[in-house]
């Protein structure tokens, strides 16, 4: 399996990257390509809305660091989006690789019912560190993401979220989110057939 992970915490060993590490470490094997891309550390830029990936390509035009987790993205099997909850959002990071994810759509997605250029039956894995306790805070951000990651041909869609993680290594002391993050995958590679 080819799996890319796209880390979107300004923090390298924060929270939400250590939980997608954690989710990563079931697929060490060496039939499996994995891929990290540490979003913060990459210099590039938003969409910029020119609908060139549209109209004159088939791909995302700007030519920036984002170009080769696109492509990672594209190639792979299973994409792991790892975030911290900011502001009751992703960090603008993740946003910011989402936003370009626009260029995987077909020229006519709103009216195809075959929306997007990837191959269908990729799977997302969205990992969320909210440092807020209440986990019925900010709990749409997985059910608005699935959505548009499912267009993208993303049809198998997993949550690994934990909450009350503000300070950096909190997630050390919640074995429940660790354990969330080894059954998914157990989950996946059952799946799969592996």
């Amino acid at each position: 399996m080819k799996i890319t992970c796209v880390k979107g915490s300004p923090r390298v060993k924060g929270n939400s990257s250590r939980l997608a590490d954690s989710f990563l470490k079931n697929f060490e094997d060496p039939e499996n390509e994995i891929k990290i891309f540490n979003l913060n550390q990459l210099n590039y830029i938003g969409c910029q809305g020119c609908r060139k990936c549209l109209t004159d390509a088939e791909k995302c035009i700007i030519n920036d660091d984002l170009q080769e987790v696109l492509e990672a993205v594209r190639e792979s099997d299973i994409l792991v989006l790892a975030s911290s909850v900011y502001y009751g959002e992703l960090t603008s990071q993740a946003k910011g690789f989402i936003d370009r994810t626009y260029s995987f759509n077909v020229p006519d997605f709103i009216t195809n019912p075959n929306s997007s250029r990837l191959e269908h039956g990729k799977c997302l894995v969205m990992v969320l560190a909210q440092g807020h306790p209440d986990e019925n805070m900010f709990k749409d951000i997985f059910l608005r993401y699935s959505y548009f990651f499912e267009k993208k041909g993303f049809s198998k869609n997993y949550l690994i979220r934990v909450c009350g993680v503000l300070n950096k290594g909190d997630i050390c002391s919640k074995k429940d989110a660790l354990w969330q993050a080894d059954k998914v995958a157990e989950d996946i590679l059952k799946k799969e057939g592996n």
